[in-house]
C-alpha cells in the first residue's frame, strides 16, 4: 500500500474519518480527470468530475526556484539582462506533490481517474539530451545559463528576433503575416538562435529543443508528442505547409539550415488526441494508475477557451492575470496587425484560432504596490486585515473616470499586441504634487483597458468578430473595479467563467477527451465543454456616462500610443540604450 506523502501525515479526528467515508460512498461511481497548469511561478493540479465539471480538489505547488532572473540556483553566476529561466526539476516536483494532494483531499481512488491533461506557459523552451534529460540537470552544463529552461518572459533574444524579422521581410516570407508582421523574441526560433550565437557548445550538445508542454508529456508517457498549439503559435509551423524552408533558416545563419530536422521534429500532433498513457514510474511517483490516458500538451491561455464555454466564433476569451491573452475563433484565416498568431485548429478543432496579448497587466499593478505605494497604505491594509490591492481598489472606486487627471501607457513589460516591441516602456502623464496612489492605480488599470480596446478594434477592422467577451483568470476573481473599467472602456458586456482556474480545467477537459467515451470520458472537446464548462451568473455591463469620458481619454491614449510606439519618437528605446551604456552592457538591439 502506498504511503501518503509526508505533507499529509497528520492526526485525523474520528469525525473527519466519518466525513471522508461518507464522501467516498457518495463518489463511488464517479469518474475524474486531472488538469495540471504549469504557470510562471507555480503549478496547479485540479481534480474534476468528468460528468459535471465539478472541481473536486485543487493544490498549488510554488516552484522552489521560481523565475530565475538574477543568479543561477546554487551558484554565484549572475544572469545577463532580460533573462528569465526556470528549473525543470520544479515541474517534476510539482507532479510529485500536487497529484497525491488532490487525491487525498477528495478521497478519490486512482482507479477512478480516467485522464490527465497538462498546459504550460509558452514559449517555454529547454534543450534536452537523447534520453530527454534537460541539459541543466547534467553536472557539466549546470553552470551554463543557456542550458536552462527559457520561459516566455525571457527577452534576451531580441537581437535575434529583430534580425529574423528583417530577413523574413527582405525575402517576402508569407509566414510573417500570420503573426501580425513580427516574430516575438519570446518565441522558439529567436531563443534557439540566441543559444547558437551565445553558447554554441550548448546548441551542439542539445539532441532536441523542446517546449515545456511537450517535455512534460514526454516525462509522463515516454513519448515525444509535439503539440500543434505551441508549434503553430510559437514555432512558425502551419498545418499543411509545415515550418519555413531550410533556405530561410540558412539565410538567418548557415548553421541553422537543418535546425528543424536536427534539433526539432516535423511530427506534430493535433489537440484533442491522446499522447499516450502514464508510465509505471510516473504512476508510482504521482500515486496514479499505470496506463491512465494523457492528452497532447497545450498552452495555458489556449486551453482556457473551452473551459470558458467558448467553442464557436465571435466570442473572445480574455485570460486576465499577470498578463492578458485575448483568444477568439474564426471560420477563415485573416491577417490582423500585431496578432500573436492565427493557427488552423490551434485552439478548437475545425476553426482558426486567433491570439493577441498584453505582456504586462497584473504585473504592473504588483510593481506599483511593491515599489511605489506609500507606507500609510500598507499600514492601513495591515490594520484592516486586507491587502494593499484591496485598499487601492476601494479608494480608486470612489473616483470618477477622469477625476485623477492622469493617463498612462501600459508598456511596463513592453508591448505584445499590436506593436510587438519589448523595448517599449511605461509612461504616466499628468501627475502633480497632489496626485495620490489610488489615482495612479486607477490610471494603470485604465491604461491596460485601453490596450485591450485597441486589440479588439484591430481584430474587428480585420474581419474577426468580437461579439461577446468571457473573462477568466485571477483578476476577474479579485478585482471588480478593474472589470467595470474594462467594460466601460471597451463598451462591451463581459461574462465571467465559473472556474477560477480555467487553464487547469481546460487541461482536465482535454484529459477526459484523451480517455474517450469508452472510458466514461468524451470523444470531442465540444462534448466535454457541454458538460464540464460553465459561466457564473454575474456579468458586467457598461455605464454610458463612464463610457463617454473614457472615449475622450482613449483618443488621447491612441495619440500617445502611435507617437511613442510607431517610431515618431523613439524616446523609450533611447532611454534603454543610455541605461545600457551607463551599465556597460549591450542594449539588446
Amino acid at each position: 500500500m502506498r504511503a501518503e506523502p509526508p505533507e499529509f501525515r497528520e492526526p485525523v479526528h474520528l469525525s473527519t474519518v466519518r466525513e471522508r467515508v461518507a464522501r467516498r460512498k457518495a463518489m463511488a461511481h464517479r469518474k475524474y480527470s486531472i488538469g495540471i497548469d504549469f504557470g510562471t511561478e507555480s503549478a496547479r493540479a485540479l481534480l474534476v468530475d468528468v460528468a459535471s465539471g465539478e472541481e473536486v480538489a485543487t493544490f498549488v505547488y510554488n516552484y522552489k526556484d521560481g523565475v530565475i532572473d538574477e543568479v543561477l540556483p546554487g551558484t554565484n553566476i549572475k544572469l545577463p539582462p532580460d533573462f528569465a529561466l526556470q528549473n525543470p526539476a520544479d515541474y517534476i516536483e510539482a507532479l510529485r506533490v500536487t497529484i497525491p494532494a488532490v487525491l487525498h483531499e477528495a478521497g478519490v481512488s486512482a482507479e477512478d481517474v480516467i485522464g490527465i491533461g497538462t498546459d504550460f506557459t509558452a514559449c517555454t523552451m529547454l534543450p534536452i539530451d537523447a534520453e530527454g534529460t534537460p541539459l541543466c540537470m547534467k553536472p557539466q552544463w549546470r553552470n551554463n545559463p543557456y542550458a536552462w529552461v527559457k520561459i516566455w518572459k525571457h527577452h534576451a533574444a531580441q537581437p535575434e528576433a529583430n534580425r529574423l524579422n528583417e530577413i523574413a521581410r527582405q525575402r517576402g516570407e508569407e509566414f510573417l503575416s500570420r503573426y501580425g508582421g513580427k516574430i516575438s523574441s519570446e518565441w522558439l526560433f529567436p531563443k534557439i538562435w540566441e543559444t547558437l550565437n551565445k553558447a554554441p557548445e550548448v546548441y551542439q550538445a542539445a539532441h532536441r529543443f523542446l517546449e515545456g508542454a511537450d517535455w512534460i508529456v514526454l516525462q509522463l508517457t515516454g513519448q515525444e508528442r509535439r503539440n500543434s498549439c505551441t508549434a503553430g503559435y510559437k514555432a512558425i509551423w502551419e498545418k499543411g505547409t509545415g515550418y519555413p524552408s531550410d533556405d530561410f533558416f540558412a539565410a538567418l545563419d548557415l548553421r541553422l539550415r537543418h535546425v528543424v530536422d536536427e534539433k526539432l521534429s516535423r511530427d506534430i500532433y493535433p489537440l484533442g488526441q491522446k499522447a499516450g498513457t502514464l508510465t509505471k514510474a510516473m504512476a508510482k511517483l504521482m500515486g496514479l494508475k499505470e496506463g491512465t490516458a494523457v492528452s497532447i500538451g497545450n498552452v495555458d491561455a489556449h486551453v482556457s477557451v473551452p473551459a470558458a464555454t467558448v467553442v464557436e466564433p465571435g466570442r473572445m476569451v480574455m485570460i486576465m492575470g499577470t498578463s492578458i491573452c485575448h483568444m477568439v475563433l474564426g471560420t477563415g484565416k485573416r491577417i490582423v496587425e500585431g496578432m500573436c498568431g492565427v493557427v488552423e485548429d490551434g485552439i478548437i478543432p475545425g476553426y482558426f484560432g486567433f491570439e493577441a496579448g498584453q505582456s504586462g497587466v497584473g504585473d504592473i499593478f504588483a510593481w506599483f504596490v511593491d515599489h511605489a505605494v506609500p507606507p500609510e497604505y500598507h499600514e492601513e491594509a495591515e490594520k484592516r486585515g486586507l491587502n494593499v490591492h484591496q485598499i487601492l481598489e476601494e479608494k480608486a472606486a470612489k473616483l470618477k473616470p477622469g477625476e485623477g487627471g492622469l493617463l498612462a501607457l501600459d508598456w511596463w513589460n513592453g508591448n505584445r499586441s499590436i506593436l510587438v516591441d519589448v523595448d517599449l516602456t511605461g509612461m504616466l502623464l499628468g501627475a502633480t504634487l497632489a496626485t495620490r496612489a489610488e489615482e495612479i492605480y486607477r490610471a494603470l488599470i485604465e491604461a491596460t483597458a485601453f490596450g485591450t480596446r485597441i486589440i479588439m478594434e484591430t481584430f474587428e477592422k480585420s474581419g474577426v468578430a468580437v461579439n461577446e467577451v468571457v473573462a477568466c483568470g485571477g483578476l476577474p476573481e479579485r478585482n471588480k473595479l478593474l472589470m467595470q473599467i474594462y467594460v466601460d472602456v471597451t463598451g462591451r458586456g463581459f461574462k465571467i467563467a465559473r472556474s477560477a482556474q480555467a487553464g487547469a480545467l481546460g487541461s482536465a477537459m482535454f484529459g477526459a477527451v484523451a480517455a474517450g467515451q469508452a472510458a466514461e470520458g468524451y470523444d470531442s472537446i465540444f462534448e466535454a465543454a457541454k458538460h464540464m464548462a460553465h459561466l457564473k451568473e454575474e456579468s458586467y455591463g457598461p455605464i454610458p456616462a463612464h463610457k463617454a469620458v473614457y472615449d475622450k481619454l482613449y483618443a488621447e491614449y491612441v495619440r500617445l500610443y502611435n507617437y511613442f510606439g510607431r517610431g515618431e519618437n523613439p524616446l523609450m528605446k533611447t532611454l534603454k540604450k543610455i541605461k545600457a551604456e551607463a551599465l556597460g552592457i549591450s542594449s539588446g538591439g
